[in-house]
């Protein structure tokens, strides 16, 4: 795994422009930990957008949220491996024991080379009465423990959790276990659509592993300038 020993930034390139991806890797993978790329942009650009934007050294998060039989995301954490040699990959916790083991022993195949897996937990975009219209009558910090306990009890290596369940997560699951944490926004800066939001450096304070920062440092003026902040922030 080509994961940063120190800087736990990932920088989010949310857009599907190619030529604007590729400049912002350009400018942010030297100053970021790594970079995150999701389903717009896999879908828009495929492997090779993937490639062009992320290159072969910088550390990718790869968020694609598999979430299917186990024999299929097991299929698709091999092809990502092989392919891409992502440091992170996304399953969706709520895809049970089963999917969850599929996807860790498909991703052991890989060795000391292979990506970490992440289960996503709930969704940082909804609170509990988001999670009480899909059916789910237990409060988000419920919800996300359970999840939690299940993708490590199956093998997985994190979870993906908003920054208000860091600490519970940290209790509950023990020191070793990845939170890499999106809902990222320094003070000052817009929400957008996250509910469940913390600073960098509170999140980090609390005990998360990486974090996930989008809008904040690539809808800034100067992306790079921004990025330098926060990881200096953090470091401070």
């Amino acid at each position: 795994m080509r994961l940063p020993p120190q800087n736990a930034v990932f920088t989010a390139i949310d857009t599907i422009d190619l030529e604007a991806a590729i400049a912002l890797g350009r400018a942010l993978a030297p100053i970021s930990g790594g970079l995150k790329l999701g389903k717009e942009f896999f879908t828009s650009h495929g492997p090779q957008g993937v490639l062009a934007v992320a290159g072969d050294r910088t550390p990718l998060f790869l968020d694609l949220k598999f979430h299917d039989i186990p024999n299929t995301v097991a299929g698709g954490v091999r092809a990502a491996a092989k392919f891409l040699q992502p440091s992170m990959l996304t399953i969706h916790a709520s895809g049970g024991p089963a999917m969850i083991r599929a996807a860790a022993d498909a991703s052991a195949e890989f060795g000391e080379g292979r990506p970490l897996i992440l289960g996503v937990t709930v969704l940082t975009s909804m609170d509990d009465a988001d999670l009480r219209a899909v059916g789910v009558n237990s409060p988000a910090e419920e919800q996300v423990l359970r999840l939690a306990e299940l993708a490590q009890a199956n093998g997985a290596d994190g979870v993906i959790c908003s920054p208000r369940e860091i600490q519970a997560l940290r209790q509950t699951c023990g020191p070793d276990f990845k939170l890499v944490v999106p809902g990222i926004r320094p003070l000052g800066s817009d929400h957008g659509d996250q509910k469940r939001v913390k600073t960098p450096v509170e999140a980090i304070t609390d005990g998360a592993s990486y974090l996930v920062i989008g809008r904040p440092i690539t809808g800034a003026p100067d992306p790079a300038a921004a990025a330098s902040a926060i990881v200096g922030d953090i470091a401070a």
